[in-house]
């Protein structure tokens, strides 16, 4: 059943325009024209420079650094929209920042993944497309319907094209959290699964300290849903080649890698390559190898305007 709105418009802010420009590529659309800019004392301005009036309206901003201005944008593009009399407007969000502040774990700490959906939502949010939260459980944040898409078939289209897979290789997950993640890689690679325990020392700072599993003299690939300053996947990485692995990748699905992460990278001699994808443009340096998700995210958003299912995009 199609959507009843009479045309498709993509629209993005200043996180990511390349993204976008990929996205409306692959769909055979022009990116649609929006200023997005900043006043002298810090404030986001947004002026969408054509009409929008009943459309179905996709705004592309992964919430990625700088978060909190990233966010501000895609609120007030979202004010924009709603008051341009959008039929529809989609959040598309490749990468969901605070998504890793979902509980509270001390006292006294807010929830900010909440607070950041009640914002979206209150803005005037119709839908989310996100890629790879960092806990599931954030879709049950939104009153509203959120389409979660993993990038699992991307990399695993590259990984398989390495040769990576089958008895000679093990899939690592770097910390208790990501069992679930890693065992759904090791099924697809049809290859062991081993888990790292790790003990956070700060934030930038990650001591890897017992393997459980076998890697001795084997293909490893550490995955993970993100990294940032590379301390998690750089400690597994010097853990598994102490342990004897032959060779060490890492995959992950966004790399927001600030100086700190590429400096790492940089540096090691226990990883061969991080294969992330194009969910945040921070996602380059050495050793570092990106893939597209902008196919994936296209067919994603011709669909929820066809209003057909995404379900098949979930195929591994």
């Amino acid at each position: 059943m199609r959507a009843p709105f009479s045309e498709l418009r993509i629209l993005s802010g200043n996180a990511h325009p390349h993204l976008a420009e990929r996205i409306c590529s692959a769909i055979g659309v022009k990116r649609g024209d929006a200023t997005v800019t900043t006043f002298p004392d810090g404030e986001s301005f947004v002026k969408i420079n054509e009409n929008v009036r009943g459309c179905d309206v996709f705004l592309v901003q992964p919430t990625c650094p700088p978060t909190n201005n990233h966010l501000m944008e895609l609120l007030i593009m979202v004010d924009a929209a709603r008051r341009a009399s959008a039929g529809r407007i989609n959040a598309v969000i490749p990468f969901f920042g605070y998504a890793r502040q979902d509980r509270k774990d001390q006292p006294r700490v807010p929830i900010t993944a909440k607070l950041v959906a009640n914002l979206l939502t209150a803005a005037g949010v119709d839908r989310v497309l996100a890629v790879d939260l960092h806990a599931a459980q954030i879709q049950g944040f939104f009153d509203i319907p959120v389409d979660h898409l993993y990038a699992a078939p991307v990399l695993l289209k590259y990984l398989r094209g390495k040769g990576l897979g089958g008895a000679n290789s093990v899939v690592v997950s770097p910390d208790v959290g990501g069992i679930k993640m890693s065992d759904a890689y090791a099924r697809a690679l049809d290859c062991p699964l081993a888990i790292v325990a790790k003990r956070r020392i700060s934030a930038t700072v990650v001591e890897a300290h017992t393997l459980i599993g076998e890697v001795e003299g084997k293909d490893v690939l550490i995955v993970d849903d993100l990294t940032e300053t590379a301390g998690t996947i750089t400690a597994a990485a010097n853990l598994l080649k102490e342990k004897g692995a032959r060779s060490v990748r890492a995959a992950v699905s966004h790399g927001v890698l600030g100086e700190l992460g590429q400096k790492r990278l940089q540096e090691t001699e226990s990883i061969e390559e991080l294969i992330c994808t194009d969910s945040v443009p921070q996602a380059c340096g050495p050793r570092v190898t990106t893939l597209s998700i902008a196919g994936l995210l296209a067919e994603a958003i011709k669909r929820i305007h066809a209003g057909d299912s995404v379900t098949s995009l979930f195929e591994v």
